[in-house]
């Protein structure tokens, strides 16, 4: 039996390079300006999908993404892992939105793709770190949901058996299907690029690149090919709701964006005075350990 599959990935700035331009004056991440990176833990999601999709011949991925149009660069690193299809959800109105926006916007994408058995993502972002958006789709959609997984052991019919881990340990649970699944990363890393599948693919650009093309050998190229065209669409293309996408949907903002690099350095010892403590605390909070 052949599961319908769609995987939520996202291009995240690489935090290990954040520099002075980090940050727009409107407060958001200033993404245009950072080196774009494959999230992390959306791969060990996508590692999860491609072992379903071996075990139940028949089953196909689609991968989703909510970004600029550079973002199709991880929907190709999916197709050259073994994605069938792919979306890209791009559009002026959606820019500047948190996780509430985000997950209201994945969430009419899932429902313009329609059919599907089970929804994967990474935990979490590491541009935002606040694991929100895979239970906010799901919550949107009203589906159960498995957080925090490790592996999918098996599906049998209608029924999904996952390992997740949890304070002091790990448990099995089973869950019906449809249902959104979010993976830490700890789980098992994404197998390479499929050598084959890179030299097939490497050329897929969104339908309007495609459509805006002048010469005519591309055209009869792409014409020829339309496996290689990357599914795009806007706002109105999945009836979004303006009042709940990009900033206008979204009751948050980046305050700040910084690189902290923690250095050791001389110890120091306290009491357990209440003057002690506050020192602790305020030295803490000026070095950006904590707070």
């Amino acid at each position: 039996m052949g599961y319908k599959i769609i995987v939520l990935a996202k291009q995240v700035p690489d935090t290990r390079n954040v520099g002075p331009d980090a940050m727009t004056p409107e407060g958001t991440v200033n993404r245009a300006a950072l080196p774009a990176v494959f999230n992390p833990e959306d791969l060990n999601a996508l590692e999860q999908a491609l072992r379903i999709k071996d075990a139940h011949p028949g089953s196909t991925i689609t991968m989703i993404t909510m970004g600029l149009p550079k973002a199709t660069d991880v929907l190709r690193e999916g197709l050259f892992r073994g994605v069938d299809n792919t979306v890209l959800l791009t559009d002026r109105a959606l820019g500047g939105a948190d996780t509430l926006a985000t997950s209201y916007t994945l969430a009419q994408g899932i429902k313009k793709v329609g059919d599907y058995d089970i929804i994967l993502c990474g935990r979490q972002a590491i541009d935002g770190d606040t694991a929100q958006v895979g239970p906010q789709v799901a919550e949107k959609l009203g589906l159960t949901q498995i957080t925090y997984t490790e592996e999918i052991i098996k599906i049998e019919g209608k029924t999904i058996t996952a390992k997740r881990h949890i304070d002091g340990g790990v448990e099995t649970v089973e869950a019906p299907l449809p249902l959104v699944v979010t993976v830490n990363g700890s789980a098992a890393p994404c197998r390479t690029r499929n050598a084959k599948l890179t030299m097939k693919f490497k050329k897929a650009k969104p339908a309007p690149e495609i459509a805006a093309l002048t010469d005519d050998g591309e055209k009869a190229f792409y014409a020829a090919r339309p496996y290689l065209t990357i599914t795009q669409w806007g706002a109105a293309d999945i009836d979004a709701d303006p009042a709940q996408i990009g900033k206008a949907g979204s009751p948050t903002n980046v305050k700040a964006v910084k690189s902290i690099v923690f250095t050791a350095k001389e110890s120091k010892s306290f009491t357990a005075s209440d003057e002690d403590i506050d020192n602790l605390m305020a030295e803490l909070i000026g070095s950006n350990t904590i707070g």
